[in-house]
């Protein structure tokens, strides 16, 4: 699991590594530590670190511009937050809003995360021909936001206020 976001030199979100990369990345002086876990600590032989939360890079990596996050299955979920567009339950799957049947595509904004039972009440059918409104809209998170919204819930909360918030 990837818990663990990575800052470059200039504060601006990188990527997420596992918690065991960040401590190499440590360990080996290429980053520092810029949150800890408040109650994970990481412990060998000659070592007790806390576990880090965010990390940033001591030397500036050059990252070519992206414009667009990559959509993805995953990603849907996670953008909202695993909670159906339709009833606000929790949401396992991921529903079309124009049906790929009909044209749709597997984009940002026409894909939601869906309970199964309403996925397959909708089935081939809009929103509208469905009678079945969304909670809330589609959006296209921009590279950024899709990191930060990957690391959760519960961490984005406890991550520091300096640090961007992504659109809802």
């Amino acid at each position: 699991m990837r818990d663990t976001l990575v800052l470059n030199a200039s504060f601006e979100p990188l990527s997420t590594v596992t918690l065991n990369r960040a401590v190499v990345l440590v360990l080996q002086d290429k980053a520092v530590v810029e949150q800890a876990h408040p109650e994970l600590r990481m412990r060998g032989a000659a070592l007790d670190i806390p576990a880090p939360r965010v990390i940033r890079l001591c030397q500036y990596v050059r990252v070519p511009f992206r414009r667009r996050a990559p959509w993805s299955r995953r990603g849907v979920l996670v953008r909202d937050r695993h909670r159906c567009a339709y009833c606000g339950r929790r949401g396992t799957t991921v529903d079309h809003v124009v049906p790929r049947s009909l044209g749709g595509q597997d984009t940002w904004l026409n894909t939601v995360a869906s309970c199964a039972e309403d996925n397959h009440r909708k089935a081939n059918r809009t929103p509208e021909q469905a009678g079945m409104p969304l909670l809330r809209k589609p959006f296209e998170p921009t590279p950024a936001d899709a990191m930060l919204l990957a690391l959760g819930q519960d961490d984005f909360d406890a991550l520091p206020e300096w640090l961007a918030q992504p659109a809802a």
